[in-house]
């Protein structure tokens, strides 16, 4: 379980990362701003799925200790 945390809080972090990069660079990289429901708010998404991705790393550290 731990290592599914993890997993997927690398991916949230990856993608958040590469959202607000392509934001602020006009990089094609990442999904975000793929989405079309998110269109408008790609940097409020990625900033949520940063912290989404911080979130996981703390449940997934926790698991561990327990």
């Amino acid at each position: 379980m731990r290592q599914l945390l993890e997993l997927l809080g690398f991916l949230a972090l990856v993608q958040g990362g590469a959202g607000l990069l392509h934001e602020f660079t006009d990089w094609h990289v990442g999904l975000v701003q793929r989405i079309g429901f998110l269109d408008g708010y790609e940097i409020y998404a990625s900033v949520a799925l940063i912290v989404l991705a911080f979130a996981l790393f703390a449940a997934a550290e926790s698991r561990s200790s327990g």
